[in-house]
């Protein structure tokens, strides 16, 4: 066996895959952060909700309708991961053209924390640098949720 052949059998093959169960014409189209609040509230686990934070990705086409969604990190009472590299590779896996960030704060606070912020700024940096627009960050809680883009702050 040549050198060649020899490093190929010793490199892992990478798949991307992206399935659409949704017709276009089906898909959820999110105009404000009322509609995108409401539409979160049924992918968070009401139950988990007030009890351990968590991250949700929402992918859209250039339409703002939904492409899908995905459930980033999954994390502890008072945080959660948040990996740029995880949001970006499955926005570019289906070929969103913006995004929608949300996690929850399960201690019923709405406002959001200076990593909050950060992390926001950071993902939107990627983003520009990807041609995929961050449109906002809600964070939800078991009685309201809060906008980025609604407090100026995308």
């Amino acid at each position: 066996m040549n050198t060649e052949t020899n490093n190929k059998l010793q490199s892992a093959e990478i798949t991307l895959s992206y399935k659409g169960k949704v017709k276009p014409s089906e898909r959820i189209k999110l105009a404000t952060s009322q509609n995108t609040a409401d539409l979160l509230r049924t992918i968070f686990d009401a139950d988990l909700l007030e009890w351990r934070e968590e991250m949700i990705l929402l992918c859209l086409n250039r339409m703002n309708k939904v492409i899908g969604y995905y459930k980033v990190s999954s994390g502890g009472v008072a945080g959660t991961v948040c990996d740029p590299k995880i949001i970006f590779t499955v926005a570019l896996n289906c070929g969103a053209t913006s995004i929608i960030l949300s996690h929850n704060h399960p201690s019923g606070n709405l406002k959001p924390s200076q990593a909050d912020i950060d992390m926001t700024k950071r993902i939107k940096a990627g983003g520009k640098i990807l041609d995929i627009e961050v449109l906002d960050h809600v964070i939800i809680t078991a009685e309201g949720y809060y906008s980025f883009a609604d407090e100026g702050m995308m």
